[in-house]
């Protein structure tokens, strides 16, 4: 394939995703959500997700606080330790580990359930009874994922900051109440609240590439595999690149 072939395609890929983004907002504004499928993607997503979301967090907490002691530590600066954690797991580290577990265990899924539903023909059979795939399959898994990926964002940034008290506290011996004196002290608002704004972000993008690689899935047993595997990697690719400018833009508003 020649590289005007490929770029041709992928521009028709980002056009074709955008409009199943405008098909997303008019299913909202015009289709009643099916509540009861919304709640079940919602223990899939957000329940199921808990035990990966949450050790990841522990130990990225617990690795960032014995790397940030070592440097510290050198300069007597000990105590500062788990408000360097605090800042990094709330704005940054808490929100992307998040989006990528959960891209890595939800939206492979996602894609391969729509995708088989398309081999299979069952999308079209969705068609002939009058039921748009977009508000029956899409529009519940876009809410869902809106609506877990924050709450799972703060379990996970505060198991990361509770891991790394308890190897401050237990491991290295810094003065407890010392550690959390600075960390209340030079951790904001705004650092949380911008991990917030960025998980919902981080669920859109999940949710819209995911559905749309399982929606344009080749025929065959081999074109899941490819939409399962582009989902997770295409999606894993936005939420870094979006990360960047979420953070540049979200530091000049906020500031």
């Amino acid at each position: 394939m020649t590289s005007v072939a490929k770029a041709r395609e992928w521009f028709g890929g980002l056009g074709r995703g955008t409009m199943l983004c405008r098909e997303i907002a008019v299913s909202l504004a015009t289709v009643k959500p099916v509540w009861r499928d919304v709640i079940y993607q919602m223990y899939f997503i957000g329940v199921k997700s808990q035990s990966v979301v949450a050790i990841t967090g522990m130990f990225t907490g617990m690795v960032l606080c014995a790397q940030t002691y070592i440097q510290f530590h050198r300069v007597k600066m000990d105590s500062a330790t788990l408000a360097v954690v605090s800042v990094a797991m709330g704005s940054e580290l808490g929100p992307v580990l998040t989006g990528l577990m959960v891209t890595g265990r939800v939206g492979a899924a996602i894609a391969a359930e729509i995708g088989t539903m398309k081999v299979t023909e069952q999308l079209d059979a969705l068609r002939t009874l009058a039921a748009h795939p977009v508000d029956y399959l899409v529009v519940p898994r876009f809410l869902a994922m809106l609506l877990t990926m924050p709450l799972l964002t703060a379990e996970s940034i505060a198991l990361g900051i509770g891991a790394a008290y308890l190897v401050a506290s237990f491991l290295f011996g810094i003065n407890q109440a010392a550690a959390w004196h600075q960390m209340i002290q030079h951790t904001d608002a705004v650092d949380m609240l911008t991990g917030m704004i960025k998980t919902f972000v981080f669920g859109g993008v999940i949710a819209i590439v995911s559905c749309y690689k399982g929606l344009s899935c080749p025929q065959g047993a081999e074109g899941v595999g490819h939409a399962t595997t582009e989902a997770v990697v295409y999606s894993s690719i936005a939420i870094l690149i979006s990360n960047f400018f979420l953070t540049m833009l979200l530091n000049s508003l906020l500031q």
